[in-house]
């Protein structure tokens, strides 16, 4: 996102009169929007447009909003925002797991709408600001060594025993800041301010859910973790040297 160019939303709503009052809310408050109302069009306009931000309905003709999540996550690195009529936990979960990085639940309140779209907007920014910072310094200076493992931020990539690890962009990003202060704990609050751009709540599940996975992925024992282990009400802690 630049800041001379309006930031670009993709409307994925098949309700009709809902996605043009959105829609019409939206670009009255300096943003570009496209509508699409299938699933299986917004996964080509994502990937076409890759716009800035991404409202995603959970019920979709063509393809369901979660797999929809599931199946551009993987290169597009931009907030999605899950929206749906259920206000359930699973389904929170279920969005979070594959990808979202908020979820609303409808009928939509404007302001709030807006107020989850500029913090996660602001928080991306923010996050390729770093990124492109990182690119300019040394190699080793974005690349760390934990033994086994390797993190490399330029690249943005993750090996294991020379075996390179599929990683989302949350899933890096929440990796690349336990790693920075190996040995240090990290706590919840810290995680959910610097890579969701709100305070904690103490209910937001999505870094916990974030750091499960991450497990798996790294081979780190989830009754046991050596790699990241958690500070029971605290927050969690990416161990130094793993052998």
């Amino acid at each position: 996102m630049t800041t001379d160019v309006l930031p670009h939303i993709l409307l994925v709503e098949d309700d009709i009169p809902l996605a043009e009052w959105v829609a019409d809310y939206l670009i009255a408050r300096d943003f570009r929007v496209t509508i699409t109302g299938r699933g299986d069009e917004a996964v080509e306009l994502i990937r076409q447009l890759n716009p800035d931000l991404v409202l995603l309905d959970g019920m979709l003709p063509g393809m369901d909003g979660l797999d929809v999540c599931k199946s551009v996550r993987p290169k597009f690195e931009n907030p999605i925002i899950m929206l749906t009529a259920r206000d359930e936990e699973i389904d929170e979960v279920l969005g979070l797991e594959m990808g979202a990085d908020d979820y609303i639940t409808k009928p939509v309140r404007a302001r709030a709408l807006l107020a989850r779209i500029r913090v996660l907007l602001r928080r991306n920014e923010k996050l390729n600001e770093i990124q492109n910072v990182a690119m300019q310094t040394t190699d080793s200076s974005a690349r760390l060594q934990f033994n086994r493992l390797t993190i490399n931020h330029q690249a943005r990539s993750v090996s294991l025993d020379g075996e390179t690890i599929n990683l989302s962009s949350n899933e890096f990003d929440v990796l690349w800041l336990l790693a920075q202060k190996a040995g240090e704990l990290v706590t919840r609050e810290a995680l959910v301010s610097d890579l969701r751009g709100f305070d904690y709540d103490g209910f937001d599940r999505s870094i916990d859910l974030r750091i499960s996975r991450l497990r798996k992925k790294l081979q780190d024992n989830p009754s046991e973790p050596y790699r990241i282990k958690t500070i029971w009400g605290k927050g969690y802690l990416f161990a130094k040297d793993v052998w």
